[in-house]
């Protein structure tokens, strides 16, 4: 703790120190950013970038231990589909019927459950689908870029498993490929592919030919391990001077000045004092926001994935498949075959399911069975922070000194170089790269 602070036991702060008090120098500020998934530490890294110092804060005993973990190592930049859209709740209803469909839902005497049900309702409307979209495939492009830079600026080597093989979407149902063909006729960035021209592109889907209507490629696309990026990453910003870092901490509330502003948190171990507080830990950030009257609409998208090594004889595809009806996706990552899938609500729980898992193994079999080692397969489950529309929160979070980084539900990976470089921006107050229609609380 800052000499001179004092503190009572409701987490406001009733002094500071001159240090905390003072602007810095230049506009510099110290600046707390909460959670070490790849969210927080990019937001910590484009902090320090823009010359403030930072102090990141993870309740875990190492980086990426949450979304960021197992995820499907996908970086999607230009092709993004929200959840919520025209149709979907009628699709939901047979997924419900269908023992491995790619969703669950378990009802819970939960305000916060029922409240993210009805606001996703409200955006399952074809126009509001169409401008999220527009909002999230310029995100991505933007994220694109600013992963670049970092990845330049960090000297980030072959460690994180990045290739950009492409992204292949391929469609069971000739009706739903009809309607993306449509869409897609004539666009120079997605190629419209036959039956046989996505076994061509990917010859590791032969096996699943028979059942394939057709696909959309998407050059450019990329793969890579999130949490050796996490990991990668903190040890760059390790070497900073201005940059400390505490795991196993729990931030427990905020701590309040006496106009009411945010000025650090509280944890097991004590205060941590900031000039500014970026909040970025994924679902937890739901509870701590509400400690001084913040209401996330966030709630946890369960995900389970498969990690299975590749021996010499198999056959992993090396495009970026993503099964459209079914909701899995495939990325070989360095010598293993990443399959994630499943959008489960219930609740916060991060227990292997071994029903789902079966399931998810026997569309994984029948689909790719030659791809990897699938006996040897390493399961993992994870909550992504989803909001109703599926666009993050950035930005101003309605109480001075908070800023917002949450809610990227499955494209975290994707989206976090573009909403760090955007919270940097704001807090180092200046405008934003891009609109924040419809990405504000």
């Amino acid at each position: 703790m800052a000499a001179g602070a004092g503190f009572i036991g409701s987490g406001r702060l009733l002094s500071l120190s001159s240090r905390a008090k003072k602007q810095p120098r230049g506009g510099m500020k110290h600046c707390l950013v909460i959670g070490g998934g790849v969210v927080g530490l990019t937001t910590a890294w484009a902090l320090l970038q823009r010359g403030h110092r930072v102090t990141l804060i993870e309740r875990e005993a190492a980086v990426a231990q949450g979304a960021s973990h197992a995820n499907g190592g996908q970086l999607s930049y230009r092709y993004v589909s929200p959840l919520a859209d025209a149709g979907v709740p009628l699709k939901a209803l047979r997924w419900l019927l269908d023992p491995d469909g790619p969703l669950r839902f378990r009802p819970e005497a939960s305000w916060a459950q029922w409240s993210w049900l009805v606001a996703f309702l409200r955006h399952c409307r074809g126009p509001v689908n169409h401008r999220t979209t527009e909002r999230l495939l310029a995100l991505g492009a933007y994220s694109q870029a600013a992963f670049a830079r970092l990845r330049d600026e960090a000297s980030l080597g072959e460690a994180i498993a990045l290739r950009t093989p492409g992204k292949l979407v391929v469609y069971r149902q000739p009706k739903a490929f009809a309607r993306v063909a449509a869409r897609v006729a004539g666009s120079s960035a997605e190629q419209l592919l036959s039956r046989d021209d996505c076994v061509a592109r990917e010859p590791a889907l032969a096996d699943a030919a028979a059942a394939l209507a057709g696909g959309i490629y998407t050059p450019g696309e990329a793969v890579a391990d999130c949490h050796a990026f996490c990991v990668a990453l903190l040890a760059r910003l390790t070497g900073h001077a201005q940059f400390n870092a505490s795991f196993g901490v729990q931030a427990e509330r905020f701590l309040r000045d006496d106009v009411g502003a945010v000025r650090g948190v509280h944890t097991a171990q004590g205060p941590q004092v900031a000039d500014a507080t970026v909040l970025a830990a994924g679902l937890h950030s739901r509870a701590l926001a509400a400690t001084v009257g913040v209401r996330l609409p966030l709630y946890p998208l369960k995900g389970y994935s498969l990690t299975a090594p590749i021996r010499a004889a198999d056959l992993p595809p090396e495009v970026s498949v993503t099964d459209f009806e079914k909701k899995i996706l495939y990325a070989r990552i360095g010598p293993e075959l990443r399959v994630a899938a499943m959008a489960d609500l219930v609740g916060d729980d991060t227990g292997l399911d071994q029903g789902r898992l079966a399931s998810l193994m026997r569309s994984v079999r029948a689909t790719l069975p030659r791809a990897a080692d699938y006996a040897q397969a390493r399961p993992w489950a994870g909550l992504r922070p989803a909001t109703p529309s599926g666009a993050p929160l950035l930005g101003a979070s309605g109480v001075p000194g908070l800023w917002l980084n949450v809610g990227h539900g499955a494209l975290g990976f994707t989206f976090s170089f573009a909403t760090a470089d955007i919270v940097a921006e704001l807090v180092s107050g200046r405008a934003s790269p891009l609109p924040l229609d419809g990405l504000r609380l």
